[in-house]
Parts: C-alpha cells; sequence; structure tokens
C-alpha cells in the first residue's frame, strides 16, 4: 500500500507521458494546432444546409458559436480561435465576425467582450500574413 494520493500519481504518470510524447503538443497553443480548419463544403455539409436544406448556414451556425463562447465569458480560448478560423474559411467578414462579438458585451460584459475581440483579432492578423 502506498500513502501516495493516486489522483496525484495519476496526474504525475501523464505528465511524464506528455513530457516524452512532445511537450509542446500539450501546450494550449500546441493542442490547438492538432485541429486542422475543415473546408467550407464539409462545414456546409455537417453543420448547415447540408443537415437542414433552407435551415441555418455554417456561417450563420459558427457566428451563433462565438457568440456563446463569448458570452461564457470568452474562457475557452481555442475553441474561439478554432470558430474564428472556421468563420474565416466559411467567409464570414472581419465586421460580421466583430459585430458578433461586439454584440455580446451587452449580455457578457465589456471583460469577455475583450477577450474574445482580442482572441479573434489574433487570428485574423495571422490570416493576413
Amino acid at each position: 500500500m502506498t500513502d501516495q494520493n493516486p489522483f496525484e500519481a495519476m496526474m504525475k504518470m501523464g505528465q511524464d507521458w506528455a513530457k516524452v510524447m512532445n511537450a509542446e503538443a500539450f501546450t494550449l497553443k500546441g493542442f490547438e494546432a492538432l485541429w486542422p480548419t475543415m473546408p467550407k463544403e464539409t462545414m456546409e455539409m455537417f453543420f448547415g444546409t447540408g443537415i437542414n436544406p433552407g435551415g441555418l448556414d455554417a456561417k450563420t451556425r459558427l457566428l451563433l458559436t462565438l457568440t456563446a463562447l463569448t458570452v461564457l465569458g470568452a474562457q475557452a480560448e481555442a475553441q474561439i480561435r478554432l470558430t474564428v478560423r472556421h468563420l474565416v474559411e466559411a467567409e464570414a467578414t472581419k465586421q460580421e465576425i466583430a459585430e458578433a462579438i461586439a454584440q455580446m458585451g451587452m449580455f457578457a460584459g465589456v471583460p469577455a467582450m475583450t477577450k474574445a475581440m482580442e482572441l479573434a483579432n489574433d487570428v485574423l492578423e495571422k490570416d493576413e500574413t
């Protein structure tokens, strides 16, 4: 029998495994890089009018997702950046992305809106280069 807390032992094992595999991939930015951006057609097929003809298109659904992530306090940074990347692929304009986030200032507060704007701007600036 050991005196070590089983949860601590499990966490240590996981951390040791992550270091051996590739520590960079287990950072927030590294993990985010593992998820590719889907082509617009694929998003439309799975998340837009492909599953619901006459319903919301993928761009609109992604804008709704972005507003939901913002209203939750913009804490899910990787998910916000991924959603913005997908919005760019779905042909959303910078203005549409900014307006969706700005609208949430009324519901989520200025700090959450500002954080989401910073994350979106980070993605959009990288997209320009």
